[in-house]
């Protein structure tokens, strides 16, 4: 136990209200509508999940507390932990109605340590972890998917979102600032990929995950999975010969192992 103290681990008071406010995933749509609507991102991940009436889910790193909102208005019963103590206060003040009610059936959230859930065994129908694994070290994300393994029940189901592809910092990020500094939009592309549109994301990101490093990790846990990579939608308008080379990008493989953002996961005990 005295050599896993001295492993790393972010501290809980970077995750400030002003981060869950401006920089992590859909703050705008939670600025919006308090709460009612899920961005693209979160939207796809929630659809995933499949969350029927009676079914418990836990929401692992809760956040603002969307999530949980929307398990309960589908009859679910949600309960939400997060590691950090502004999140918790956000996510009890969005599961809460103007009267002080809870908003739809059972909800519930508390302070915990994803490495460590406060549940018994085969507890939950599903187990989501939304934009998390990006900030758990590599440690820190195995013995997480361990105990998400202990509270999930035999059938059930895991869903991981995590962002960026690992892949895209280390190999394509470079080649796009190349060509985007030569187009005069240098500016906009830090060296350090972590930096690129949330600055913070430089302090909290320190395990980003590629398509074969999440499977790799599920199945290191006992998960089998299904992992696929996904980007945000590319409308821009452009020349024919960009437009070409970005259809290759995202559509052929192996280079879409390499350009696609986003790695989504669905996983059951093996």
């Amino acid at each position: 136990m005295s050599n896993q103290k001295q492993l790393p681990s972010l501290p809980p008071d970077l995750y400030t209200e002003e981060y869950f406010l401006t920089a992590c995933e859909g703050y705008e749509e939670w600025i919006a509508s308090e709460g009612e609507h899920l961005s693209r991102r979160l939207s796809a991940a929630f659809a995933l999940a499949a969350v029927e009436p009676g079914m418990r889910v836990l929401d692992v790193g809760c956040g603002r507390g969307e999530i949980l909102r929307h398990c309960s208005q589908l009859g679910a019963d949600a309960y939400g932990i997060d590691y950090a103590p502004v999140a918790v206060r956000m996510t009890r003040e969005v599961i809460q109605g103007e009267d002080g009610e809870p908003v739809q059936a059972v909800m519930a959230v508390g302070r915990a340590d994803a490495k460590y859930l406060p549940f018994p065994d085969a507890s939950f129908d599903r187990v989501l972890l939304f934009d998390v694994v990006e900030h758990l070290y590599p440690w820190e994300l195995h013995q997480a998917f361990l105990e998400v393994g202990r509270v999930l029940k035999p059938n059930g189901r895991v869903i991981v979102h995590t962002a960026p592809n690992r892949w895209y910092d280390q190999y394509a990020y470079p080649v796009v600032r190349f060509v985007r500094t030569l187009m005069g939009q240098g500016a906009a592309y830090p060296r350090n990929p972590r930096q690129f549109g949330v600055a913070v994301n430089e302090h909290v990101h320190v395990n980003e995950q590629s398509l074969f490093s999440m499977r790799s990790a599920l199945a290191k846990a006992g998960f089998r999975s299904q992992v696929w990579l996904d980007s945000p939608p590319q409308n821009r308008e452009e020349s024919a010969s960009l437009g070409f080379l970005r259809h290759v990008a995202f559509r052929w493989v192996p280079f879409r192992w390499f350009f696609e953002r986003e790695v989504f996961a669905v996983a059951s005990q093996k």
